[in-house]
Parts: structure tokens; sequence; C-alpha cells
């Protein structure tokens, strides 16, 4: 009876169907206490008015930077040196592209992912794909549980055990910061990616690299990517756990949380700004990835240290091979900073598809204690009986978990962007459309041939 009640008190945030398409029945937003709450400026002037749009694309962007993508790009950069940033590159850009889509579906139809995949599939299907996301999310927040304590314990030698407990109390921070307004959730996640740049800036000037060959690895794909068998699978590694499900159902949903006008005009503003948000957010996640992988080619490749994949290995030969006292602990600060960052956004997931799946809505906080009790339990046991070897094979559990999700969340969301009945006017157009369904088969299958080769692995 309250959701009725609420949605008939509250016909500003009320979503109406996407210009051109059919009429849509209203439904509650999710995370309403969001929606459309950050005011813009009312200058004309460009650059005042994107001002007020970016943030949702930098909490986007904290997926394509946890700790779960780390031990991919220090063993590309360690067993093959430059070579993989091709790969880093290529990766990047299919995220934009789908980080794209699902920031135009949310301001389009003003429904998120989760809520049109309730409304197409019907109720049995949008169970089944909800437990499908959960699973995803704390998956995901097992691996930055496991990246914070790792960190907690390099930079303050806390038995792994106690710092996963530790980490269970960043859900106070959250919850006061989302009591104070959304903008405040949005800028302690911009100070810590700012914090993860400027370590990482540093890490580059200590490893001296050899940028001329780094930037043509960059631009240029090596043929060895396809013929090496090992290059090939470290490859797929770093493709494949590129697009995090979640962040495609989050996206669509904290894009609506600013006050644009719901008109054809207001919208098109909305997608324009929306996108240079998010492409400036993922250029950031690539500069990281690429210096992640640099920083471990030229300290480690470069040395004939080829097999150095563990964060803790790389965290203890960082200093003594760049004559850096400090050099591991700035590995080890962006690691912490990495690790809680997606924490917020793990959190704010979980909420998106709990009630845009299954109509169901939790109070924040309880939402972050089930979401966090889940992924630490598993941990807790995993580190109390094998200690940290345990925790790098969780590591990869975790990205195996999401590549078995991706596929529920990436077909859909081109599926629905592509439909004029309801997208109406902003549906895709053929070639965005065909080159979002081929970039969709290339993740979908290299992240399905990544599980079965770490499954015939095990």
């Amino acid at each position: 009876m309250a959701y009725w009640t609420c949605r008939r008190s509250l016909p500003a945030l009320i979503p109406m169907a996407a210009t051109n398409a059919r009429t849509i029945q209203p439904i509650e937003p999710s995370l309403p206490e969001v929606h459309s709450t950050v005011r813009l400026s009312s200058s004309k002037i460009g650059w005042r008015r994107l001002l007020g749009f970016l943030g949702p694309g930098f909490l986007i962007s904290v997926g394509y930077m946890d700790p779960g993508n780390w031990a991919t790009d220090i063993a590309g950069g360690s067993r093959f040196g430059y070579t993989l940033l091709y790969v880093v590159m290529l990766s990047n850009l299919m995220a934009i592209l789908l980080q794209s889509l699902s920031l135009k579906l949310g301001v389009a139809t003003e429904r998120d992912l989760a809520q049109l995949c309730h409304q197409e599939f019907g109720r049995k299907a949008s169970f089944a794909l909800w437990l499908a996301a959960e699973i995803a999310i704390a998956a995901c927040d097992m691996a930055e549980v496991i990246g914070s304590a790792i960190a907690l314990n390099l930079l303050f030698h806390i038995p792994l055990f106690y710092g996963v407990l530790i980490t269970g109390l960043d859900v106070l921070l959250i919850l006061l910061l989302q009591r104070r307004g959304f903008r405040y959730v949005e800028a302690l996640v911009i100070t810590l990616i700012g914090t993860i740049i400027v370590m990482f800036s540093v890490q580059l000037i200590l490893s001296r690299p050899d940028y001329a060959v780094a930037l043509g690895s960059l631009l240029i794909p090596s043929p060895g990517i396809v013929t090496n068998p090992r290059m090939l699978y470290i490859a797929i590694g770093i493709l494949g756990a590129t697009v995090m499900p979640h962040n495609l159902y989050l996206h669509s949903s904290i894009v609506q949380s600013r006050k644009y006008a719901r008109t054809p005009e207001g919208k098109r503003e909305a997608i324009l700004f929306a996108n240079i948000d998010s492409a400036m957010a993922l250029t950031m996640a690539l500069f990281v990835n690429a210096a992640i992988l640099v920083v471990a080619a030229a300290a480690f490749h470069s040395r004939g240290l080829l097999q150095v994949a563990a964060i803790e290995d790389a965290y203890k030969m960082l200093s003594p091979l760049l004559g850096a006292s400090f050099a591991s602990t700035l590995f080890a600060v962006a690691l912490l900073a990495s690790g809680q960052n997606s924490s917020i956004t793990g959190t704010l997931a979980g909420q998106v598809v709990m009630e845009g799946f299954i109509h169901i809505k939790v109070a924040p906080w309880k939402r972050r204690l089930i979401t966090r009790s889940i992924a630490i339990v598993p941990t807790i046991l995993v580190v109390a009986i094998t200690g940290s070897q345990g925790t790098e094979k969780l590591l990869i559990l975790s990205q195996v978990i999401l590549s078995l999700q991706l596929s529920f969340a990436v077909v859909p969301l081109v599926k629905f962007t592509g439909s004029r009945r309801l997208m109406g006017e902003f549906a895709n157009g053929k070639l965005l459309q065909r080159a979002a369904w081929v970039t969709a088969a290339l993740i979908v299958g290299l992240n399905a041939w990544l599980l079965v080769q770490t499954v015939m692995s095990a």
C-alpha cells in the first residue's frame, strides 16, 4: 500500500515513456532518494552545465580499475612487457560503448536496465536474472574485500583475517555520505580515483619505462596476441574482465539523479553531457590499467622477472627494484583506494537490481550489510583455512562468476537500446546497433572461452 501511495505522492518522479514510444505504465524509479535530486546550473555556458553532470561516470569507472583487474594487468606486464597495452585500449573502447548505451537507456526511457528487464521479460525471468545479478555483485564485492584486506596487511601488517572484518565498517561511511547527499558520495569516489592516479603517476616516473615502445604498443596490435597461446589467455582475461555487469544496471539508474528537463531537448542534452562524463572517467580508468601494466613491464619484465602475478609479490619487489623505499607504499595505498571505491558502487548496484527486478525496497544500511556479509563469510573461511594463497584463488573465482553473469546484462541492453518501441527517437541507428551486437558477441564469447579455460586448468 505504501508503494502505491509513494507513486501517487511523487508525480515528478514517475517516469514517462520515451518520445514517440508506446505509453508505459508509470513506475517509481529505483534509488528514489537520489532520483532527480542533483540540481544543474541554469547557465547557458556549456562547461558550467557539464559540471553538473560529472559524477555518475566516475562511479562507474571504478569497476574498471578494481582489485580484480590488477592481477591480469600485473601478469600481462611482467610476462609480455608492453605488448598487451593494445588489449587494454581495445577493452576500454568497448566499455565506453556499452556504458554509453546504458546511460542512454536510462535517460530515454526513464527506467533502469533492471526495471526494463522486469517489464519486458516477466516475473519468472526477472527473478532468475535478479539472482544472477546478486551473485555477480557478491562476487565483485568479494574481490573488493580481498583487495582492501591485502592492502591493510601490506600497509599496517594487519592479519588478513582481521583486515576482512575491518572492511565491513565502510558501510558506516557510505551511509553517512548518502544522508548528506549523492554529490558527497560522488566526491569521495572522485577523490579516491584521484589518489589512485597520483600514486601510479609517481610509480610511472620511478619505473622509467620506454615511453615510445609503450605508446606504440598502445596503438598498434602485435601478432603475438593471437599466435601466442599464453599471451592470448591473458589478453582474453583482460578483455573478459572489462565490463562489470552490475555497472550496466547502475549507470542506467544513477544517470537519472540529475534534475534535467524530462523533454526531448532536455534528454538530448543529458545524453550528450552524460556521455562526456562517462568517456572522461573511463579514460582515467584506461590510464590506471595501462599504468599498472607499464609499471609491471618496466619493473619486472625488463629485469627478467616474468612470473610476477600475485599482488603481494609485486608489492614486495617494487621498492628494491625501483630504488625508492616508498614505491611499495604507493602501490598499497592505490590498492586500498581501489577496494574502497568499488565497495561503494557495489552497494548502489545492489539496491538498483533488487528494486528493479523484484520491486523490493530495503533500507540502504540493511542492503549494504547483506551484500557485505555474503562476501565476507566465504572470504573469512578461506583466509582462516588457507591464508593468502586462498585469497588469490578467490580473486580468480570472483572473475569467473562475473563472466558467467555478463551476458545476462549485455544482451538485454543492446536489445532494448535498439528498440524504437522503447527508445523512440533515441533508438540506436543501424550502424551503432551492429557495432553494439559485435561488441556484445565478442565480450560474451571471450568470457565464455575464459570460463572454459579456467575450469579446465582448475
